[in-house]
């Protein structure tokens, strides 16, 4: 009985803990993880370092949603819902209804592998399950959440746009852009390759023209109401201060305690 006592004094108070953690933080809004389950503590190490944009690659495997980067790496027990779902539903739960306990929320990049309409049926069926703490596209209205699902890679782009209620929506291109059909509800993050418009790896002043293509990009986007990421780019302080400057919304990294530390010392409002 003591020894039941002691546990669950423990675990209130871990619970307690999280939600003063998290209210004594803030969310890096403009912090990317990618490929966060590569990590070696997936969602944890993105939490530690307040990320506020974390990627998930998937792959729908016998009615199941698989985390991996390959195939070949797929294992049974790492689901999209117990590596990210479950544990995103109890920090929410223990700090006042946030990630962070700051109410902001918190955007979750799924990376669809397998077949886009097979994938989507699955991920809404999941998603419907964790309602509570999804933002919702119902009939064209929005309704945040502190998780707002982005669905990236193979895209189910006709199921979506005749959908009258999701629990996602979908990863752009520079295309979106240039012919922009579909509404920011839908598409309210436009994602392509660094190499559409710089060639500069890191080496020599970057130059004046990519920075420029790279500013015209920014301002499309939030003129139409969207975000802007590029991927690919040099994961260096050098190439985070070019992506920063031109007002790039979020900035793709594998080096998570890094660009915290830049993001933090850069603009510590932020």
């Amino acid at each position: 009985m003591k020894l039941f006592l002691r546990f669950l004094l423990s675990a209130v108070g871990l619970i307690v803990g999280a939600a003063q953690v998290g209210a004594q933080t803030r969310t890096l809004t403009r912090a990317h993880a990618h490929n966060d389950y590569a990590h070696p503590r997936p969602l944890f190490d993105a939490l530690a370092a307040r990320f506020g944009s974390i990627e998930a690659d998937v792959f729908l495997v016998d009615g199941k949603l698989l985390v991996a980067h390959e195939r070949k790496t797929l294992t049974p027990e790492k689901t999209l819902e117990a590596l990210y779902l479950e544990p995103l539903r109890a920090r929410i739960a223990a700090n006042r209804g946030s990630v962070y306990g700051d109410g902001v929320g918190v955007t979750l990049l799924i990376d669809v592998k397998t077949e886009a309409a097979a994938t989507y049926a699955v991920l809404h069926r999941v998603l419907a399950g964790y309602a509570e703490m999804v933002t919702r596209y119902e009939n064209g209205e929005v309704k945040p959440g502190a998780i707002s699902v982005i669905i990236s890679g193979n895209r189910a782009r006709a199921a979506m746009e005749q959908a009258t209620l999701r629990y996602a929506a979908m990863d752009g291109r520079l295309g979106d852009l240039d012919a922009p059909l579909s509404a920011p509800s839908l598409i309210p993050l436009v994602s392509d390759t660094w190499a559409k418009l710089s060639s500069w790896r890191g080496d020599g002043p970057f130059p004046e023209a990519d920075r420029e293509k790279i500013k015209t990009r920014v301002q499309q986007a939030h003129a139409q109401g969207r975000r802007l990421r590029l991927w690919a780019a040099p994961d260096t302080p050098a190439a985070w201060e070019i992506l920063d400057a031109c007002g790039v919304d979020l900035i793709n990294t594998d080096r998570l305690k890094e660009l915290a530390a830049y993001l933090e010392k850069k603009r510590p409002a932020r």
